[in-house]
């Protein structure tokens, strides 16, 4: 008799919340590669963390279930995302990332340390079609199509607000294009090629709601902007235009707390 946990083919279609939908996500072992490597690195430490609890699970998204913008990665990193429970914290990237963020008004703090430093994001959730850190920060396409149910429903319960995506990587944009088509959006042929500095709209494949704007950038990588191929300016452009156009007001607005209004932008809205 088998007591394995479901996969995510399974569990996440049937998760009604953001909430429910983590719950779910943080208990998968669907892939065994990646599950050793989580749980090995988590045993043996980085010497700089040997002091830590290493969090060794899937590490689900972070931010608020009605968010209008979404930034989609690649996976945790292993003494990152893997070692504090909250992606994008705890490494090069993520420090890139968060100083970002909060500089446009979006996050409410630029250093981030662990699940209970207080950090809050303003409209704007981080997810990645990948949930436990690989080896040499590689997943497989079979991890990445495994994982792959996660992320759709994440988005089709996202639906109702989000207006913006911006996909860090080729890796992440290639995941994410199915994954929103799993999620309702109507996905082009041939699909829209990854480029710092893409940015395509997708409509409602139902012709139901908002369209989504998707927006390409380079990711956040030690390699990328230790050589200069993605620089801060880079990032805070690409940031700061979906922000916009998810509807998240202005900078000094939400450096006050503020948060205007979404845009109506269904069909034959104001904006549509």
């Amino acid at each position: 008799m088998s007591f394995a946990v479901p996969g995510p083919a399974r569990q996440a279609p049937g998760a009604a919340t953001i909430t429910e939908l983590d719950g779910r996500l943080v208990e998968c072992r669907a892939c065994p590669r990646l599950v050793a490597w989580r749980e090995e690195t988590a045993a043996v430490k980085r010497a700089a963390f040997r002091d830590w609890t290493y969090w060794g699970r899937p590490v689900p998204g972070f931010g608020p279930p009605d968010a209008s913008l979404l930034v989609v990665g690649l996976a945790p990193a292993a003494h990152g995302g893997n070692r504090t429970g909250r992606m994008f914290t705890g490494d090069r990237a993520g420090d890139v990332l968060f100083a970002t963020l909060h500089e446009l008004g979006l996050a409410s703090r630029g250093t981030v340390e662990d699940r209970d430093d207080g950090l809050e994001l303003r409209g704007v959730r981080l997810t990645s079609p990948v949930h436990c850190a690989p080896p040499a920060n590689r997943p497989t396409p079979g991890e990445r199509d495994t994982c792959r149910p996660w992320l759709a429903r994440e988005l089709e319960l996202l639906r109702p607000t989000v207006r913006a995506v911006v996909v860090l990587g080729a890796f992440g944009w290639q995941a994410a294009l199915p994954a929103l088509g799993a999620a309702g959006w109507a996905v082009p042929r041939p699909r829209p090629v990854f480029g710092h500095g893409t940015r395509t709209a997708l409509a409602p494949a139902d012709g139901r709601g908002a369209p989504l704007d998707l927006f390409g950038c380079y990711h956040v990588s030690q390699r990328n902007v230790f050589t200069g191929r993605l620089t801060v300016d880079m990032l805070r452009e690409v940031l700061a235009e979906a922000a916009k156009t998810a509807g998240l007001g202005t900078a000094e607005e939400r450096r006050a707390g503020g948060r205007t209004a979404l845009p109506d932008r269904t069909p034959g809205g104001p904006t549509g």
